[in-house]
């Protein structure tokens, strides 16, 4: 049985890649539902899966939050992990499918939570947007504000990895791309415009066509306007991101004792123990290697700066691609709750 996906928003669930990919489970909102019932839901998750990993983005109301440590509090449960991420709406949608692609191979739940910091450091999520006047998410240049006053200005946004921002039509140079063969992601707003097609596409190595899906709810919130057509590109293939996390080395939780990759336990949030002790990434506990069928695939190399830590992944830094990541991985999950309040 899988690791169950749960996430704070039904915007967080693309259609799925393969009839294979696990079904995400929407918690509702917390107007919506009563505490007690959060709580039965849950119980109900955990007695179905056994662990449950729950996405929330950082973007999302304080109420929903609260709701999620206040049902893992009451339940007294170590087996509920809350992850965050600072990625837009779309961008987090995709990382959320990842995980579920990832749900139905063969890592623990731990190695699962933890991966979720280093996938999202390969989703290039970004928008091209009519104004950038209140967008405070990504940092913007006072020149940036005041040209986007200007009539007909539209800015290309490039929220993560790497923050970057420039106005479209202005001779400069595109956005930095992804240096590994990656498939587009469009939603379309109110504005009206194919630069991410025309402009990205050529450039991002794009495989294929654009792919298109709706515009989440919270995108405009997000990136302060309506008028814009978000998109992220991101590895697509199961192979491929499998190898991607299993080239990883793991390490034991000192307080819980899951299986993690980098610095911070994605269930108990305790640290990385300095003395731990290494596991070769990518085999099953009892010593033999199960991956998914084509595993083999090149993929990007694993920059440690990804996982927020010093630790180099096994093997070379990249399996044949001469890719990089960008420098400076996210930023470290806040911890979900003070370890010793989760034995």
């Amino acid at each position: 049985m899988p690791t169950a996906i749960a996430v704070t928003s039904a915007d967080l669930v693309l259609p799925p890649t393969d009839p294979g990919t696990p079904h995400a489970t929407v918690l509702p909102a917390p107007e919506s539902q009563s505490l007690d019932a959060s709580i039965a839901d849950m119980q109900q998750l955990l007695a179905r899966y056994g662990e449950v990993i729950v996405v929330c983005p950082t973007s999302a109301p304080t109420a929903v939050e609260q709701r999620l440590r206040a049902v893992r509090g009451l339940l007294e449960s170590d087996r509920i992990a809350l992850v965050r991420t600072d990625l837009p709406p779309l961008g987090a949608a995709v990382l959320v499918r990842q995980l579920r692609q990832l749900a139905g191979c063969d890592f623990s739940p731990g190695v699962l939570a933890s991966a979720a910091r280093l996938l999202a450091h390969y989703i290039y999520a970004g928008a091209v947007l009519g104004s950038v006047s209140r967008l405070d998410r990504v940092p913007v240049s006072l020149g940036s504000h005041l040209k986007s006053w200007l009539p007909g200005a539209h800015f290309a946004v490039l929220a993560g990895p790497t923050p970057q921002i420039m106005r479209v039509g202005s001779g400069e140079e595109t956005l930095a791309g992804p240096e590994f063969t990656t498939e587009l992601l469009l939603a379309r707003g109110q504005l009206q415009t194919d630069w991410p097609t025309s402009h990205l596409v050529p450039r991002w190595r794009i495989q294929g066509a654009a792919v298109e899906a709706a515009l989440p709810e919270s995108s405009p919130g997000w990136w302060g306007t309506g008028k814009l057509v978000e998109f992220a590109a991101y590895l697509p293939d199961l192979p491929v991101l499998y190898q991607l996390v299993a080239s990883v080395r793991r390490e034991t939780c000192h307080w819980c004792a899951r299986e993690l990759i980098g610095d911070r336990c994605g269930f108990c949030g305790a640290p990385l123990h300095v003395g731990a002790v290494p596991e070769q990434g990518g085999r099953a506990p009892g010593g033999t290697e199960t991956r998914p069928r084509g595993a083999g695939a090149r993929t990007p190399g694993v920059d440690a700066r990804a996982l927020g830590t010093g630790v180099p992944a096994q093997g070379p830094r990249a399996l044949g691609t001469g890719a990089h990541a960008a420098p400076g991985g996210p930023h470290a999950l806040t911890p979900v709750h003070p370890p010793r309040a989760l034995p």
